[in-house]
């Protein structure tokens, strides 16, 4: 019985969590040389020692971390009084810091990158190399449904066959058990639109088409030899494989990471017209605050893509 509670107590948090949390009371109790339970005088020389050296969000992180220690275990949260509280404040005051932010992947970077892949596809066929052609066709799937869907990396990661849907012409629906945003874990259904260009339903189908996949992760890990990985890629794997298609477009790959789809259609979204509500129930979010660290509302959007529209609620294929 205790090893069932156990088990239930570890799937109320999620592993990204549980794994920061651990990175964060090592840090306290190794690195520092701090002791549990702590004092709330413990806590504020902790965060008076690192103010300089760690960003804000950091130290967030570390005291949430603290909190739920001491709670776990029945002790008094020493990280909610209000010296604690203070402090932080006057750290933010004293060391302001800028947010680092992943750049857009803006629509016309997204035309160029599948445009690579497209032409990579093809050169892979002529010279049938198997496993170059699965990495192009798998990458240029993922890129496009995490751009449309503006997903995370780790919810790309377990998307599965068995819970998406596709409607020839019309779209596809992509069930995720749960999300961030999703805190409650009741499951969540997304649209992602058929589109006339850059097509994320007609990606997908290409994909396990080619890949031959039934049932389990959408996207895998591929060897040397073109086989597929049971099991699904890594969230960290995102980022080096879309600075891999960057770099294969011809595009500098050095600012970008597993958000930029997010942000990139976020500033697509925005610069087209949506207004915020209609973002925040497409993407997911439920604070305007998080919603609008995603946009990038600079400049314009290039002429020729116009003919490439989103409705939202209303997925199809342009004539």
């Amino acid at each position: 019985m205790s090893e069932d509670i156990e088990r239930y107590l570890r799937a109320s948090t999620r592993a990204n969590t549980r794994r920061s949390y651990q990175q964060a009371l090592d840090h306290y109790e190794v690195t520092y040389g701090g002791f549990l339970p702590a004092t709330s005088d413990a806590i504020v020389r902790y965060l008076v020692d690192h103010a300089s050296t760690l960003s804000s969000n950091t130290l967030k992180l570390r005291l949430a971390a603290l909190a739920q220690w001491h709670v776990s275990h029945g002790f008094p949260d020493p990280t909610k009084t209000p010296l604690v509280r203070q402090i932080v404040k006057g750290i933010r005051t004293l060391h302001p810091r800028q947010e680092k932010q992943a750049e857009p992947l803006l629509l016309r970077q997204l035309e160029q990158c599948v445009l690579g892949l497209e032409e990579a596809e093809g050169r892979a066929r002529a010279e049938n190399d198997w496993p170059r052609l699965l990495r192009c066709c798998r990458d240029r799937a993922l890129v496009l449904i995490g751009f449309w869907r503006a997903f995370r990396s780790d919810e790309l990661c377990r998307l599965r066959v068995e819970h998406i849907h596709v409607r020839a012409g019309e779209g596809m629906q992509l069930f995720l058990p749960w999300s961030k945003g999703d805190r409650d874990n009741h499951g969540q259904t997304f649209s992602a639109p058929a589109l006339a260009k850059l097509c994320p339903v007609q990606a997908y189908v290409d994909w396990i088409s080619l890949a031959g996949i039934a049932r389990g992760p959408v996207f895998r890990g591929i060897d040397r030899w073109g086989h597929l990985a049971e099991q699904g890629l890594h969230p960290n794997s995102v980022v080096t494989l879309l600075r891999g298609v960057l770099e294969l477009a011809g595009l500098s790959a050095e600012f970008y990471s597993s958000h930029s789809l997010r942000r990139g259609f976020a500033t697509w979204a925005t610069r087209s017209g949506w207004d915020l509500k209609t973002l925040m129930q497409y993407v997911g979010w439920s604070d305007g605050k998080s919603a609008l660290r995603y946009v990038d509302s600079m400049g314009g959007f290039p002429g020729q893509m116009r003919a490439l529209q989103l409705i939202p609620g209303r997925p199809e294929r342009l004539p």
